[in-house]
């Protein structure tokens, strides 16, 4: 059985190592393991950014995702980023995203502040495309613009 929870502050190198597997796997990027690793403390710092939840199996985790608030004016609430999501190779293909998202789309459901749920995904990423089609995400009118040094 898959549980879905918020993570613990002990399960952020966990959680680091996750996201350099992720940019390599999706990116090939090899990122800086310090710069990741305080990355992902800084949101347990300042829990008014967001907040991981993880897929916890057999008492392992086995998934991670970040999730941010966006504020939007038009609705007069927040939105929910889901960022980083990263499922163990060994535990792809069984349901554990649908879970993760399933998990927030209550969340929305149940609070009348949150008004619902967005993703970016790498448009090379097909296999993630389909799953977010398949749990009845749709892709909308946005084209995502951004600069990085």
């Amino acid at each position: 059985m898959t549980i879905i929870r918020k993570a613990r502050e002990e399960e952020q190198d966990t959680i680091a190592v996750f996201q350099q597997n992720l940019a390599q796997e999706t990116e090939n990027l090899q990122l800086d393991p310090e710069t990741v690793a305080k990355g992902v403390r800084e949101v347990f710092l300042h829990p008014e950014m967001g907040y991981y939840l993880i897929a916890e199996a057999d008492g392992k985790v086995i998934a991670s995702s970040l999730v941010l608030y966006e504020w939007s004016d038009w609705r007069n609430g927040k939105v929910l980023w889901v960022h980083s999501v990263f499922v163990d190779a060994g535990y792809r293909g069984q349901g554990v995203f649908k879970s993760i998202y399933l998990h927030l789309k209550n969340e929305v459901l149940q609070n009348e502040t949150l008004k619902g749920i967005r993703l970016y995904v790498d448009k090379t990423n097909q296999p993630a495309q389909e799953v977010y089609l398949r749990i009845g995400m749709s892709r909308e009118h946005y084209e995502l613009f951004e600069w990085m040094p």
